[in-house]
């Protein structure tokens, strides 16, 4: 197999249409099961998808080829450049049409070297932990997952871009009787998981829900974690795009224009997104083979700066490509792949159970689904430990319950906000694990509905 370089500057150098751009993605992975107390499977593998994007401009505009493939045989180069070109010249001419990101004489750092790899060893400490926990009572249950994707971007324009993203995750799922918790943490390189941390926590949380209650549908003040606020802020990101704000599609727009400049809160709370937000780094860069409202491959190559969606309890910013900026008159904004929520108080999610005289405890929440994009209104299910609350201490755990309640909403109506630390969601986290996000106090959280989900 050929190094990613020389693939793409063979590629380039194929090149009979206006421009043309390549990306390469060298994907290491390892992961790692264990069930019943026991470990179950273990693997590493490696993979390579590259893409070949073509442009063929005339009097019409910009006709975009696209073609992709995962084969590692260098004589299929000419192919999927062939391919690639014949696409973009029968293609209609790409709304999104922009000139190239131009190139210049520095070549980003580390351009020249190999993919990275991982390995089962990246699992050393976990694993040895772990063994430790399945000498208790507990049934364990969980997966360890690490991914290094090495992506090259090279253009006509003379774009070289490189960037190697690390991307690690454990889930650890306890039960005792019939009770049942999970725990799960994002991680760059698994340095800084603690698994006997983890453990402790399932233990309290099954040690909770000794005790049983049945309660009724209906609305509860309620103290949301940091995995769960993760959730529902990173779907609150992704809706947040310009042009269906405009068009008056989604639930940032309003009569005349947009939600830009609106309050939502008076607790200073800014979500953002940073390339650079240390422990949560993503690719600087944007590097897309498709285009989209809120994406645009024309700006390939283009450098990624910190956005604030929401800033000082404002909302602030909506994504906009390079072309879709131009027609609305907005700044350009990229969507981030990480999402962090902070500026508010100092307290812990025990703080704040200490402070309240009855409510709901959730864990984790799964099965998010849109019900009204006008409203951002969502629909899901609690799972693995509810807990009630009474007179500052946890009194037992419940049923599960069906939710009904929109991101912005709750931004809108939230009482209390604790402190901002690293969490991985749930619902999202085979999509989107880089998030650090404050415990919310929600006044009157609204569970829709009893769900016997277990």
């Amino acid at each position: 197999m050929i190094q990613a370089q020389e693939l793409i500057e063979r590629a380039l150098a194929l090149r009979t249409v206006d421009e043309s751009m390549v990306l390469v993605t060298d994907a290491s992975e390892a992961s790692l099961r264990w069930a019943g107390n026991s470990m179950t499977t273990n693997g590493v593998s490696t993979s390579r998808n590259w893409t070949v994007i073509s442009i063929v401009r005339d009097a019409e505009g910009a006709h975009v080829g696209t073609v992709s493939s995962s084969t590692v045989d260098p004589q299929q180069i000419p192919d999927v450049v062939r391919a690639s070109e014949e696409a973009a010249r029968t293609a209609p001419p790409a709304e999104d049409a922009m000139d190239l990101i131009p190139g210049s004489d520095v070549t980003d750092p580390g351009w020249s070297e190999a993919a990275a790899s991982t390995g089962i060893d990246v699992f050393g400490r976990l694993a040895g932990d772990l063994a430790d926990g399945f000498d208790g009572a507990d049934r364990l249950y969980g997966f360890a997952h690490h991914q290094l994707h090495s992506t090259w971007l090279g253009t006509s324009t003379g774009v070289r871009r490189r960037f190697t993203q690390p991307t690690g995750s454990v889930e650890i799922n306890g039960k005792r009787g019939d009770a049942s918790a999970w725990v799960g943490a994002g991680t760059a390189d698994f340095t800084d998981v603690s698994v006997p941390s983890l453990l402790a926590q399932l233990a309290t949380r099954l040690d909770w829900a000794k005790r049983t209650v049945d309660l009724p549908a209906g609305r509860y003040e309620t103290l949301l974690p940091p995995s769960a606020v993760a959730d529902l802020m990173i779907y609150l990101m992704w809706t947040m795009e310009g042009r269906g704000a405009e068009e008056g599609h989604t639930a940032l727009s309003k009569a005349g224009g947009t939600r830009v400049g609106e309050r939502l809160t008076d607790f200073p709370l800014t979500l953002r997104s940073d390339p650079m937000a240390p422990g949560l780094e993503y690719t600087p860069f944007v590097a897309t083979t498709t285009s989209s409202d809120s994406l645009s491959l024309f700006d390939n190559g283009m450098g990624v700066d910190r956005v604030d969606w929401v800033r000082d309890g404002t909302v602030n910013a909506l994504a906009y490509p390079r072309h879709a900026a131009r027609e609305f008159g907005a700044s350009v904004a990229v969507p981030g792949d990480n999402l962090l929520l902070t500026g508010a108080g100092a307290a812990t999610i025990d703080d704040m159970v200490a402070r309240t005289e009855r409510g709901l405890l959730l864990t984790t929440l799964w099965y998010i689904r849109e019900v009204d994009p006008a409203t951002l209104l969502l629909t899901g299910l609690t799972r693995d430990g509810v807990y009630l609350v009474e007179d500052g201490e946890v009194a037992g755990a419940v049923n599960n319950f069906r939710f009904n309640e929109s991101p912005l909403d709750l931004l809108r109506r939230v009482s209390e906000v604790g402190a901002t630390e690293t969490t991985l969601p749930r619902e999202w986290k085979d999509w989107f694990t880089r998030t650090a996000m404050p415990p919310l106090r929600i006044p009157d959280f609204h569970m829709s509905s009893v769900s016997q989900a277990q």
